[in-house]
C-alpha cells in the first residue's frame, strides 16, 4: 500500500453472507490496513474472508507510474513531488523554465513505449545506495530503509537500459503496456518548480 507514492489499493472483502467495499489500503506500523467504506458492515472477528482487488484501478496506477518513470527520463532533472491516479499523473521538477517543446517530449516518451522495453527490478544494499546518491531522482521522498537492501526498478536491459532508480511502487512488465502518452499542462509552482502532467489515451 502507498509504495512509490501510489494510492493504496481498493476492492472488496467478501465472506459468507456478506461483503464490504474497501475504500483504501494504508500502512500502519509496517502492516497493511484495509480501510472500509464509511458505513460498511464488517465480518465478525475470526470470519474467513476473501479479498478481491480492483484490478482495473491497480493496473491504471501501474501504467501511469511506469509512464512517470519515462517522464523522468526525458526530463532528466531532480523531482520534487508527484501524484498518481489511474488515468493521469504528474511530476514536479526542479526547473526554472517550462519545457520548450512538449510535443517533442511526448514523442520521446512514446518512442520508449513503442520499444516495449522490459521493466524489472534489482536489489542493492543501503550502503551501495549511500555510495551512489545519483540513483535517487526524488528530492522530497527517500527510498524506504531499515531492511538492509533497497529495490531498484530498471527499464530496459543491458545497453538498452534507459532508467534505474529506487522505487517501491507497482509497474507494468513492459513499456508497451502503457499505451499512448500525451503531456498535459505545465504549471509553475514556484521560482524553480514546474509541474508536468501526463495523460494516458486509453
Amino acid at each position: 500500500p502507498t509504495g512509490g507514492g501510489q494510492p493504496g489499493d481498493c476492492g472488496l472483502l467478501r465472506w459468507e453472507g456478506g461483503e464490504a467495499r474497501i475504500a483504501a489500503t494504508v500502512r500502519d506500523a509496517g502492516h497493511p490496513v484495509l480501510v472500509p467504506e464509511e458505513g460498511a458492515s464488517l465480518p465478525a472477528p475470526g470470519t474467513e474472508v476473501q479479498q478481491v482487488l480492483d484490478w482495473d484501478r491497480r493496473y491504471g496506477h501501474m501504467r501511469v507510474h511506469t509512464a512517470l518513470h519515462l517522464l523522468s527520463v526525458v526530463i532528466p532533472l531532480p523531482v520534487t513531488g508527484g501524484s498518481i491516479s489511474p488515468e493521469r499523473g504528474r511530476l514536479d521538477f526542479d526547473m526554472a523554465d517550462p519545457p520548450e517543446d512538449k510535443e517533442a517530449l511526448a514523442d520521446e516518451m512514446n518512442a520508449l513505449v513503442a520499444r516495449d522495453l522490459e521493466v524489472g527490478e534489482d536489489w542493492i544494499t543501503e550502503e551501495h545506495l549511500d555510495a551512489n546518491p545519483g540513483l535517487v531522482k526524488t528530492m522530497s521522498v527517500q527510498p524506504p530503509r531499515g531492511a538492509g537492501r533497497v529495490r531498484l526498478v530498471r527499464i530496459g536491459i543491458g545497453d538498452g537500459q534507459v532508467d534505474l532508480q529506487p522505487c517501491g511502487g507497482t509497474h507494468v512488465a513492459r513499456t508497451g503496456e502503457i499505451g499512448r502518452i500525451r503531456l498535459g499542462k505545465v504549471e509553475k509552482k514556484g521560482a524553480r518548480n514546474r509541474r508536468v502532467y501526463v495523460h494516458l489515451d486509453s
